[in-house]
Protein backbone atom coordinates (compact mmCIF):
# COMPACT_ATOMS: atom_id res chain seq x y z
CA UNK A 1 0.00 0.00 0.00
CA UNK A 2 2.63 2.73 -1.37
CA UNK A 3 1.09 6.16 -0.82
CA UNK A 4 2.86 8.91 -3.23
CA UNK A 5 2.39 12.28 -2.10
CA UNK A 6 3.59 15.31 -4.46
CA UNK A 7 3.57 18.74 -2.53
CA UNK A 8 4.06 21.70 -4.97
CA UNK A 9 4.27 25.38 -5.39
CA UNK A 10 1.37 26.51 -7.02
CA UNK A 11 3.25 28.13 -9.63
CA UNK A 12 4.61 24.47 -10.66
CA UNK A 13 0.98 24.05 -12.61
CA UNK A 14 2.01 26.58 -15.08
CA UNK A 15 5.16 25.01 -15.70
CA UNK A 16 4.05 21.02 -15.88
CA UNK A 17 1.55 18.62 -15.92
CA UNK A 18 0.75 17.38 -12.30
CA UNK A 19 -1.88 14.82 -12.96
CA UNK A 20 0.46 13.42 -16.01
CA UNK A 21 3.51 13.66 -13.35
CA UNK A 22 1.10 11.78 -10.99
CA UNK A 23 0.14 8.86 -13.56
CA UNK A 24 3.87 8.37 -14.71
CA UNK A 25 5.01 8.05 -10.94
CA UNK A 26 1.58 5.47 -10.56
CA UNK A 27 3.28 3.35 -13.39
CA UNK A 28 6.79 3.81 -12.89
CA UNK A 29 5.98 2.10 -9.09
CA UNK A 30 4.08 -0.47 -10.15
CA UNK A 31 6.86 -1.35 -13.21
CA UNK A 32 9.70 -1.44 -10.57
CA UNK A 33 7.77 -4.57 -8.77
CA UNK A 34 8.27 -3.36 -5.12
CA UNK A 35 4.65 -1.41 -5.41
CA UNK A 36 1.43 -3.81 -5.55
CA UNK A 37 -0.68 -1.99 -8.60
CA UNK A 38 -4.19 -2.36 -6.14
CA UNK A 39 -2.23 -0.94 -3.34
CA UNK A 40 -0.72 1.98 -5.00
CA UNK A 41 -2.48 5.78 -4.45
CA UNK A 42 -0.48 8.70 -6.30
CA UNK A 43 -2.04 12.08 -5.14
CA UNK A 44 -0.56 15.41 -5.25
CA UNK A 45 -1.20 18.62 -3.06
CA UNK A 46 -0.90 22.19 -3.77
CA UNK A 47 0.75 24.84 -1.64
CA UNK A 48 -0.76 28.00 -2.54
CA UNK A 49 1.37 30.04 0.16
CA UNK A 50 5.58 29.24 0.29
CA UNK A 51 8.68 31.35 1.09
CA UNK A 52 11.52 30.02 -0.83
CA UNK A 53 14.88 30.78 -0.51
CA UNK A 54 15.55 35.12 -0.75
CA UNK A 55 11.95 34.95 -1.10
CA UNK A 56 11.30 35.50 -5.17
CA UNK A 57 8.19 34.06 -6.18
CA UNK A 58 9.04 32.32 -9.53
CA UNK A 59 10.86 29.80 -7.51
CA UNK A 60 9.23 26.62 -6.86
CA UNK A 61 9.50 23.16 -5.54
CA UNK A 62 8.28 19.63 -5.88
CA UNK A 63 9.15 17.22 -2.91
CA UNK A 64 7.41 13.67 -3.32
CA UNK A 65 6.90 11.60 -0.25
CA UNK A 66 6.41 7.85 0.07
CA UNK A 67 5.11 6.01 2.50
CA UNK A 68 5.23 2.27 2.21
CA UNK A 69 4.08 -0.46 4.98
CA UNK A 70 7.51 -2.16 6.30
CA UNK A 71 8.34 -5.07 5.28
CA UNK A 72 10.11 -4.34 1.66
CA UNK A 73 14.39 -4.88 1.89
CA UNK A 74 16.70 -1.77 1.82
CA UNK A 75 17.72 -2.89 -1.45
CA UNK A 76 14.34 -3.23 -2.96
CA UNK A 77 13.34 0.31 -1.40
CA UNK A 78 16.53 2.05 -2.62
CA UNK A 79 15.78 0.37 -6.56
CA UNK A 80 12.33 2.04 -6.12
CA UNK A 81 13.07 5.10 -4.78
CA UNK A 82 15.89 5.85 -7.99
CA UNK A 83 13.74 5.05 -10.70
CA UNK A 84 10.76 7.08 -8.82
CA UNK A 85 13.01 9.86 -8.67
CA UNK A 86 14.68 9.43 -11.94
CA UNK A 87 11.48 8.98 -13.75
CA UNK A 88 10.32 12.57 -12.19
CA UNK A 89 13.65 14.29 -12.85
CA UNK A 90 12.87 12.76 -16.61
CA UNK A 91 9.58 14.04 -16.80
CA UNK A 92 10.26 17.65 -14.62
CA UNK A 93 13.88 18.35 -16.70
CA UNK A 94 12.17 20.45 -19.57
CA UNK A 95 11.09 23.28 -16.53
CA UNK A 96 14.98 23.06 -14.70
CA UNK A 97 16.33 24.99 -17.30
CA UNK A 98 14.07 27.92 -17.38
CA UNK A 99 12.63 28.21 -13.66
CA UNK A 100 14.55 28.07 -10.25
CA UNK A 101 13.33 24.91 -9.40
CA UNK A 102 13.48 22.33 -6.40
CA UNK A 103 12.65 18.76 -6.51
CA UNK A 104 13.31 16.23 -3.75
CA UNK A 105 11.66 12.51 -2.55
CA UNK A 106 11.69 10.90 0.79
CA UNK A 107 10.72 7.15 1.12
CA UNK A 108 9.48 5.93 4.93
CA UNK A 109 8.10 3.17 5.96
CA UNK A 110 4.98 2.91 7.95
CA UNK A 111 4.65 0.22 10.76
CA UNK A 112 2.11 -2.20 9.86
CA UNK A 113 1.02 -3.04 13.55
CA UNK A 114 0.38 0.67 14.05
CA UNK A 115 -1.68 1.06 10.59
CA UNK A 116 -4.54 -0.87 10.18
CA UNK A 117 -6.44 -0.83 6.40
CA UNK A 118 -8.96 -2.18 4.35
CA UNK A 119 -9.08 -2.41 0.75
CA UNK A 120 -11.40 -3.87 -1.72
CA UNK A 121 -9.99 -2.53 -4.53
CA UNK A 122 -8.63 -6.45 -5.50
CA UNK A 123 -12.27 -6.81 -5.32
CA UNK A 124 -13.16 -4.44 -8.11
CA UNK A 125 -10.26 -5.07 -10.64
CA UNK A 126 -10.56 -6.02 -14.16
CA UNK A 127 -8.63 -8.97 -14.89
CA UNK A 128 -6.27 -8.52 -17.98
Amino acid sequence: MPHIMIDYSANMEQATDIAALCELLRKTGIETGVFPMAGIRVRAFKADHVAIADGDPRHGYIDISIRLRGGRTFEAKKMATEALFAAARQFLQPIMTTHPFALSMEMRDIDPELSPKLNTIRDFLKEG
